[in-house]
């Protein structure tokens, strides 16, 4: 069965939505490596339970974020704030080659302050 390593960003976002049993299962097969034999003896059921259990998951995890879109949203907004931190820097390269302004340096400081607050409520 070949991985769909999307399922571990999902899993951080919709994991509570699933049983225990199936979040686990995933945790063990995406984030430990584990395979789905060795998942099948700590579980006491058969591979293929473990791979049955396992798509099961996927699917209501592919299914909420269909409807939600919530790890699309995190990773679009991640992009844009790497985006605005690589062009800060580059005002900030030219301010202290060009410039050598005290108020476009503060706004630096202002704007890198508030990139990290976004920073924390992405976590």
């Amino acid at each position: 069965m070949a991985k769909d390593m999307r399922v571990t960003l999902l899993l951080d976002f919709y994991g509570d939505l699933l049983t225990e049993k199936q979040r686990e299962a995933l945790e063990l097969y995406y984030n430990d490596d584990l395979s789905l034999g060795e998942i099948g003896e700590d579980f006491g059921i058969s591979r293929q339970g473990v791979r049955d259990n396992i798509k099961r998951a996927e699917a209501i995890l592919f299914e909420m974020e269909e409807k939600l879109g919530l790890a699309e949203k995190f990773s679009k907004i991640q992009q844009k704030l790497s985006s605005i931190r690589t062009q800060i820097d580059i005002i900030d390269q030219k301010n202290i080659k060009i410039y050598r302004s005290k108020e476009i340096n503060e706004s630096i400081k202002v704007i890198l302050k508030e990139l990290d607050e976004l920073d924390k409520l992405n976590e």
